[in-house]
């Protein structure tokens, strides 16, 4: 089992993440594309991100906008999400070689991918959720994804994994299945998430457990609602869910969002002889 860790908010450059990334003894970095630093014109420099994985032995997998949203009812906004999904995959083409070198060729290179739950209409009685409604549109947006998406893909090893956050809804749930009946999708348990939403997206994973790729760990609690606490600071199971990621032989990132919750969770992992 591998770990790695986020592009954080407190090192400014990738050398800095990348410098941190090989103190810790991690084995990749999760790029991330809500950074204007990681924005697809910078990940497409690509020489860049190799020469620096290649001098600290590590590799990179991708961490998509999490407000990307290929459903949008308006097409050209649409049409702006495939296209940086289509150039985000070529990027991850182009990374491969680090996977192979430093990482595991057994598992998939990843580009992680959150679900936009879009708007809702509030009225006197009920919240009504647009993609609910209209949900028949929803569906054509994410047959046409499915179809780009392995047209993109190809016959490389990389798969789109999608990943829970504040629970799944249910035209999500229908959607994510579609994705799921292709090679070229999986899943990303978050399971920090999970817990500060009363694991509520358990059993649709669980249901789906074959297709578990990729896993965001970090501690949580129910009550009040928290995540990204460093391993040890929470209420998870994490022995439990360990255990599972390293059966499937998922690779998992280390989602804190600071440096020393970073440190802690490396330590708390070194000190179980898990790392």
């Amino acid at each position: 089992m591998q770990f790695g860790m986020p592009t954080l908010i407190e090192n400014k450059t990738l050398g800095d993440n990348v410098k941190l990334c090989r103190e810790l003894g991690l084995r990749f970095i999760e790029l991330n594309m809500n950074f204007p630093e990681y924005q697809i014109d910078k990940l497409e420099k690509t020489e860049e991100f190799i020469k620096a994985a290649r001098e600290a032995g590590i590799y990179y997998t991708i961490h998509l906008d999490e407000k990307l949203n290929i459903a949008d009812f308006n097409p050209l906004v649409a049409e702006a999400y495939l296209e940086t999904v289509r150039r985000t995959i070529e990027v991850a083409r182009k990374l491969l070689p680090l996977r192979d070198a430093y990482g595991d060729k057994s598992q998939p290179l990843t580009i992680n991918m959150h679900m936009e739950h879009g708007i809702f209409i509030t009225l006197p009685d009920r919240k009504v959720q647009m993609y609910d409604r209209d949900f028949d549109t929803y569906m054509e947006s994410f047959k046409r994804f499915r179809t780009c998406v392995e047209e993109w893909i190809g016959d490389s090893d990389i798969k789109i994994a999608v990943e829970n956050t504040d629970g799944f809804r249910e035209y999500e749930k229908k959607a994510i299945e579609y994705m799921l009946e292709s090679p070229c999708f999986c899943l990303t348990w978050d399971i920090g998430h999970s817990k500060a939403v009363g694991e509520k997206d358990v059993p649709f994973i669980t249901e789906n457990v074959s297709q578990l790729k990729h896993f965001h760990i970090h501690d949580g609690r129910e009550n009040p609602p928290k995540n990204h606490l460093a391993l040890g600071d929470g209420e998870i199971d994490l022995n439990e869910r360990l255990s599972l990621a390293g059966s499937l032989g998922a690779r998992c990132v280390l989602e804190t969002k600071t440096i020393e919750a970073l440190k802690k969770s490396v330590s708390w992992l070194k000190e179980r002889g898990k790392m």
